[in-house]
């Protein structure tokens, strides 16, 4: 009998493996995606005082998405979290893509960031 592969298992051991080496400090904090089938949620974490400080996601009334689980949504959140960073003084930030491979959606919203101004 085949088992088959959990991927979420998978993507949470690669997580676990990168947050050992990368934390988010006030001076560059760090930016944390997670990815459901329908949404995209967005994170600016400062991890030595364990607090949030900018969110974006696909369900922001103000975006006004007609589809909330494609890649011009992904560019979307990541031009409106680059925004809130950038009113809130954050210029710099380390990416954290939670295990995820660094292809469509988490890229294109890496690139949205980009756009709006945030440096990697």
């Amino acid at each position: 009998m085949l088992k088959r592969i959990d991927k979420n298992v998978n993507r949470k051991a690669r997580h676990s493996r990168v947050r050992k080496k990368i934390s988010g400090t006030s001076e560059r904090p760090r930016l944390t995606i997670y990815r459901s089938g329908k949404h995209i949620y967005a994170q600016i974490i400062d991890d030595v005082s364990g607090s949030t400080l900018v969110s974006a996601s696909t369900l922001d009334k103000s975006l006004n998405l007609t589809s909330t689980h494609n890649k011009e949504a992904a560019k979307a959140v990541g031009k409106l979290i680059g925004e809130r960073a950038m009113e809130k003084g954050i210029e710099s930030i380390v990416y954290d893509r939670s295990g995820y491979i660094y292809h469509g959606r988490i890229k294109e919203l890496a690139e949205g960031a980009r756009e709006s101004g945030l440096k990697f």
